[in-house]
């Protein structure tokens, strides 16, 4: 709070006039940056008014110049707005899904900006830069200030093989791959976007593995994408194990173990 900004004993005409403008325009949540345009209107002394309800407790501070209305704490809306077009994946789209019993104890959030991890109300937010190109496959949950975007099933499946440190357990992400009923078309053009070779050959091994019949064309793509060298199947693991020709993979995890993983629970 800056020293010269005055806090008023009670609630002035003004303090009241924008609270009732936020619930008029059903506003949970807001930036000192777009408020006036929010409401249509600018706002004379905004800081000073906004601090005067904060010290109140009337407004929540989220970070430096953004607020929150203080029965209002979703970590999921919040955490996207703060990112500025922050989506919500990887292991908690996951969750989301219903692909993993497996509870992050973290809110994961893809943005094409630099963010520093931060928590909010509790609860821990750990963003992940992308390249725009990644920022595909994005679907909405909510409805107006409750609303917030994460990711589809085939870009969720993407973000946790591009980036399996923010998707729990590689044997997770087996069992996740194994249950999701994707759609092949949509999982072939943003493997494009994503430009991932061994990405594509690890999951296109893994369809076929599984008898993905309903992935045949995302198979047929997958192979037309392997070149010469060879990628470990399972990413950071010990480098070891037979070469598949056709997938140009080295299996440090036998067949028979993945199997095995799928049908064991959690």
């Amino acid at each position: 709070m800056a020293r010269s900004t005055y806090i008023s004993t009670n609630l002035t005409e003004d303090q009241i006039r924008f609270l009732r403008e936020l619930d008029e325009n059903e506003i949970l949540y807001f930036s000192l940056e777009d408020i006036s345009s929010r409401l249509g209107q600018p706002i004379s002394n905004l800081n000073e008014l906004v601090e005067n309800l904060h010290h109140k407790g009337l407004l929540d501070r989220i970070e430096n110049g953004e607020y929150t209305r203080p029965n209002y704490h979703d970590a999921h809306v919040l955490g996207s707005f703060i990112s500025r077009g922050g989506v919500i994946a990887y292991w908690t789209a996951l969750h989301q899904h219903g692909l993993t019993d497996r509870f992050p104890n973290k809110v994961f959030i893809k943005t094409t900006l630099r963010k520093r991890n931060t928590s909010i109300f509790g609860t821990k937010l750990q963003f992940v830069t992308v390249h725009p190109r990644k920022m595909v496959g994005i679907t909405w949950e909510g409805h107006g200030d409750k609303r917030y975007p994460w990711t589809d099933l085939e870009a969720t499946m993407l973000d946790c093989f591009d980036q399996p440190r923010y998707a729990g357990e590689w044997p997770d992400l087996l069992r996740a791959f194994h249950q999701a009923n994707m759609d092949g078309d949509k999982l072939i053009a943003y493997a494009k976007a994503y430009e991932n070779i061994a990405v594509i050959k690890r999951m296109g091994y893994l369809a076929t593995l599984f008898e993905k019949k309903e992935l045949n064309d995302f198979v047929a793509f997958a192979l037309s994408t392997v070149r010469q060298k060879y990628s470990l199947f399972e990413p950071g693991g010990p480098d070891e194990g037979i070469f598949i020709k056709d997938w140009k993979l080295r299996m440090n995890m036998s067949e028979q173990d993945i199997l095995d993983t799928i049908h064991t629970p959690y």
